[in-house]
C-alpha cells in the first residue's frame, strides 16, 4: 500500500507541517493578505479567526458583524468581519476568505500560562471543509486538496 503522503499527493493534496504546542494544540504558518502569521488549527472552531489587534498587520478591511464568538471559557464576545482576504496555507490558497475578528486575549493568555508562544489566529472548520482536509496526527501534518484550477 502507498504511504499516505504519496497517495494524497496523487489526489492533488498538499502537505502542511504542523507543530505541536505544549498545550497539545497544533500550530501552523499561514499567510493572510501577504503577511505570514501563526495560527492554531481548531477543528471545533466554525470560522477562521484573527485577533482584533492584527487588523493592520494583515491589512484587513472590517465591518460590523452579528456573529458572537464563544470558546475557551469566554462567551458572547463581539466580533468584526473581514471579507475577500487571500489566505495561503502551504500551496493551498483561497482568494476570497471571510475572517472573523475578535479579542484573542483569553486564548493567548492560556497559551502563555503553559509557556507557549502566542498566535495571531485560528484556522477553523470553514477552511478544513473547503480544503477537504485530512489530518495525520502521527506525522503531524495537515493535507488540503488543491482546487482544480490550481496546479
Amino acid at each position: 500500500m502507498k504511504k499516505l503522503k504519496s497517495f494524497l499527493r496523487s489526489k492533488n493534496y498538499c502537505r502542511i507541517p504542523l507543530r505541536l504546542k505544549t498545550t497539545n494544540h497544533f500550530e501552523l504558518t499561514a499567510t493572510l493578505n501577504g503577511t505570514p502569521g501563526r495560527f492554531i488549527l481548531d477543528t471545533g472552531a466554525s470560522n477562521t479567526c484573527v485577533g482584533l489587534e492584527a487588523v493592520e498587520q494583515f491589512k484587513l478591511q472590517t465591518q460590523q458583524s452579528p456573529i458572537k464568538a464563544a470558546g475557551a471559557g469566554a462567551t458572547d464576545m463581539k466580533t468584526l468581519l473581514s471579507k475577500k482576504n487571500r489566505l495561503e496555507i502551504g500551496e493551498w490558497f483561497h482568494p476570497k476568505q471571510k475572517i472573523v475578528l475578535f479579542d484573542l486575549g483569553h486564548v493567548n493568555q492560556a497559551l502563555l500560562a503553559h509557556h507557549s508562544a502566542t498566535v495571531d489566529g485560528i484556522i477553523g472548520a470553514d477552511i478544513l471543509k473547503k480544503g477537504k482536509a485530512i489530518i495525520d496526527y502521527k506525522k503531524r501534518a495537515l493535507y488540503l486538496r488543491l482546487p482544480k484550477n490550481q496546479p
